[in-house]
């Protein structure tokens, strides 16, 4: 079998990216040749076909009026992308392509050159950019929306929900050209990590081609910590979509035995760090180090306020044995079981996110208890060996 990934970033970017590296490690190790498609980048990881990726593309440096009409033509349709993918299909005629993160940069015109040279193509959507055309899929002005619904993809432009006609104009064409030309429907198999998108996609594409693979996380990698030192925990970005204001509004209300340690860097950090003084901000971390102040954690917060898919932090937190107290949202509650591994709140509502806090924090036994049951879960739903061979299932079963 012959198996070509595509994804625009060739580097750790993002939770995309992780399981795109992971599954592409997976295949390689079964001894199934891999071929990779991206864009040209100094942080990209080694790959033998470095020579067919694409210039890399930045969208905000295109200057002039003839850089910025040929930027957004290109956001729309790559000629570059094509023609460098059909060099690729035409050389290795793969069985399986299998798309990532393609929007904007290789563009879902690269479908019809696939399914041209023969491969069954499958799509993992790691966002809702299927039925929402913007950058913030289903957000408007910080708050969810699912206006476009699939099919009315002028709403960006016509809402103005990017704070800018020009930007929801190209989004809106964008989304407009590849209905028009039906880009998705070579597309065999879609593949959602959670039910909630699943349901959502299902307004665009027929349900039947979509599959449900949850995003694993290898196990080995992660030994369980149920022991604390008694502090609370967010680690991801800090922006308005994530909830964080929301976690720190929840503390204030709280007794200040309990610590909070926020983790991670965005567009608020120095909103955040001016304004609520109690919370200890300690910026970018990753590795050993993160892995360190996760385990030693009482509990994780995960505060969402916008449709999360499956969240790799919330497995994170379940592989390293601790509860994770997460928003009532998206795909969360897919992974937390409320009131067994983990508990549930009302998105944005600080009471009672504060109430559930000091819940975990004035019972140690009960977070231990809850982390016991978060790993167990992690291992009978969210391992990465069960995600890899079921993608191989999937493959198999396509070119079968």
């Amino acid at each position: 079998m012959k198996v070509l990934l595509a994804n625009k970033f060739f580097y750790m970017n993002g939770g995309s990216e992780r399981v795109f590296f992971q599954e592409r490690e997976f295949l390689q190790k079964e001894g199934i040749k891999v071929m990779d498609f991206s864009m040209q980048d100094p942080r990209n990881w080694e790959s033998l076909y470095t020579d067919y990726f694409i210039e890399n593309v930045n969208f905000k440096s295109a200057g002039g009026v003839r850089g910025k009409f040929n930027t957004a033509v290109s956001f729309i349709h790559s000629a570059e992308a094509v023609s460098r993918v059909k060099m690729l299909m035409e050389r290795e005629r793969p069985d399986i392509a299998h798309l990532h993160n393609i929007y904007h940069q290789l563009t879902p015109a690269i479908i019809p050159i696939l399914k041209k040279y023969g491969s069954k193509v499958v799509m993992t959507l790691h966002d809702y950019k299927l039925i929402c055309p913007s950058y913030t899929a289903l957000m408007n002005n910080g708050q969810i929306c699912t206006a476009c619904d699939g099919k009315h993809f002028l709403k960006p432009f016509i809402s103005n929900c990017q704070g800018g006609w020009t930007q929801g104009l190209l989004l809106s064409a964008e989304a407009l050209w590849h209905k028009w030309h039906k880009s998705y429907d070579g597309v065999d198999l879609f593949i959602s990590p959670s039910r909630f998108l699943a349901g959502l996609a299902g307004r665009r594409v027929p349900a039947d081609k979509i599959r449900v693979l949850r995003n694993g996380i290898d196990c080995d990698d992660y030994q369980p910590h149920y022991n604390d030192h008694g502090y609370a925990l967010y680690f991801g970005r800090l922006s308005g979509e994530k909830g964080i204001e929301t976690l720190l509004q929840a503390y204030a209300q709280m007794d200040k035995g309990l610590r909070l340690k926020v983790v991670g860097t965005g567009p608020l950090e120095e909103k955040l760090r001016t304004s609520y003084h109690a919370a200890e901000f300690l910026g970018y971390k990753t590795g050993q180090e993160l892995k360190d102040i996760v385990a030693n954690a009482a509990f994780i917060v995960v505060p969402s306020e916008w449709y999360e898919n499956c969240s790799m932090v919330v497995l994170e937190a379940m592989a390293l044995g601790k509860p994770v107290i997460g928003s009532r949202v998206g795909g969360i509650p897919e992974q937390i079981e409320d009131g067994e591994s983990g508990l549930l709140f009302e998105m944005g509502n600080a009471a009672e996110l504060a109430e559930k806090m000091k819940m975990l924090a004035d019972n140690p036994e009960r977070r231990i208890r809850m982390g016991k049951a978060a790993r167990r879960k992690l291992l009978n739903d969210f391992a990465l060996s069960s995600h890899c061979d079921e993608l191989l299932k999937i493959y198999n079963k396509l070119m079968d």
